[in-house]
């Protein structure tokens, strides 16, 4: 930890960048940003390199694999940039849905995260209810439900009569409620008119989750936050109709974000027979088409957040020759913010300042963290990122820090690295990881009139 010291290089703010200008970092916190150096604190060039905000992932699950955990799941994020974590509920052994597993969850992280992690918590099915503004009271970030049922236990499937008073007793706390929205039914169906294709056709996978499964259930939770005036987030949205419909209900005065991630700017369906089960992920890739036009939505502010939807499967959940009887999901905080500047802003499809924007600034606005997290201001968290716009490197999934040990992003010709990760002032990652576990806090999510 530095008591104070002054980076100088290309800094960017929520609407400009500030080239060969001076950030002065003072007990954990942003004291100064200026052309020139203010005092004679120890200083780190960094000249032609761009000083970020330190990323937020939106969408992050530490305990979907248990071998993961907090400790290595933060690891990642610092190598990868990522400042502050946003954990969702669904635990390989428990969902995180009363007040006193959500406390438990808080110390743990305190004990083990090496960033900074914010928490969402879900709903039991049927009698969860009354949990509502007790887990708001413990500094839930969101909610998380889902429309459909992955696991019974694990991750449920809430009904739609049961989530209309969900989102009812949500709205009261004034935190957002997130959705995984696949119709359950069309799913199932569409499930069994693919098994027979499943064995040795990784693409059956895409083919069992037809779009309508999305679209259905992205209206279907729009109406209800229409309705009850919830906020609400869709999770992992995939084409451009999606976002279409969110732009209309916007229009209606509903407040909805929606985020897309990063296998879906990078990957599509014709990558499933290389990949196989490493590309199978719900929702599904979608065509090379989808992708090339979610990359337009970004370059026209279009999507509000771009997230990793970490899930670090081990490689034996990956290896069944039956596409449908392997885990769904794949590793990737590590991999955000270097993956969409490399895509994104190197490849000129979206501005530096697009990117802190749906990286950094709109999850912690939309999330409760915007009153310390999400942008380089005066007074804010001094969570930090040095990157080299320049360098080149090819992704390595062995030097990653996930105990999944893959990347379905493995190979990829890289540009611009992490250099230096800081989280409220103390250096976490300078080409290793050097930040220890407790390093990172729970972050108390703030909303509306409690800022």
């Amino acid at each position: 930890m530095y008591d104070s010291i002054t980076i100088k290089g290309n800094i960017v703010l929520p609407t400009e960048v500030l080239f060969d200008s001076y950030l002065t970092i003072s007990n954990g916190k942003i004291t100064s940003i200026s052309k020139e150096k203010q005092d004679d604190s120890e200083i780190i060039d960094a000249t032609n390199q761009y000083i970020l905000p330190g990323a937020i992932d939106a969408h992050v699950h530490c305990y979907s694999s248990m071998l993961e955990g907090f400790s290595n799941a933060t690891k990642s994020a610092a190598a990868g940039g990522v400042t502050t974590i946003i954990e969702m509920p669904y635990d390989a052994d428990k969902l995180i849905c009363t007040q006193a597993l959500f406390e438990e969850k808080k110390i743990l992280l305190e004990q083990e995260a090496v960033v900074d992690v914010a928490m969402l918590a879900t709903i039991a099915p049927k009698d969860g209810l009354y949990q509502i503004p007790l887990l708001a009271e413990s500094g839930a970030c969101g909610f998380k439900v889902s429309l459909f049922n992955t696991d019974s236990v694990r991750f449920p499937k809430i009904d739609e009569g049961e989530l209309y008073e969900a989102f009812k007793e949500i709205e009261k706390t004034g935190r957002p409620v997130g959705v995984h929205a696949e119709t359950d039914s069309i799913v199932r169906k569409f499930i069994d008119n693919y098994a027979d294709e499943g064995e040795n056709n990784p693409s059956a996978h895409c083919k069992s989750r037809p779009k309508v499964a999305e679209s259905t259930a992205a209206l279907t939770v729009m109406e209800l936050a229409h309705y009850t005036n919830a906020k609400l987030h869709l999770y992992h949205c995939t084409f451009p109709r999606i976002f279409d419909l969110v732009d209309y209900y916007k229009s209606q005065g509903t407040n909805v974000t929606a985020e897309t991630c990063t296998h879906y700017l990078t990957l599509c369906e014709d990558d499933m027979e290389r990949l196989k089960a490493k590309g199978k992920i719900n929702p599904p890739l979608r065509s090379a088409k989808d992708m090339v036009d979610l990359w337009e939505l970004l370059r026209h502010d279009r999507i509000d957040m771009v997230t990793s939807d970490h899930a670090p499967w081990t490689i034996d959940k990956k290896q069944a020759t039956d596409i449908f009887s392997n885990s769904s999901g794949a590793p990737g905080v590590e991999v955000l913010l270097p993956i969409l500047y490399s895509e994104g802003v190197a490849k000129g499809r979206i501005s530096i300042v697009q990117l802190v924007k749906v990286l950094s600034d709109n999850p912690a606005k939309h999330f409760g963290l915007g009153h310390r997290k999400g942008k380089i201001e005066v007074g804010y968290d001094a969570d930090i990122v040095i990157l080299d716009p320049n360098e080149k490197w090819i992704l390595d999934e062995t030097k990653m820090y996930s105990t999944a040990r893959w990347s379905p992003y493995e190979g990829m010709a890289m540009q611009g690295k992490v250099k230096r990760t800081f989280v409220r002032g103390k250096e976490v990652y300078n080409g290793k990881v050097i930040g220890q576990l407790g390093d990172g806090i729970f972050i108390n999510a703030i909303h509306g009139s409690e800022l």
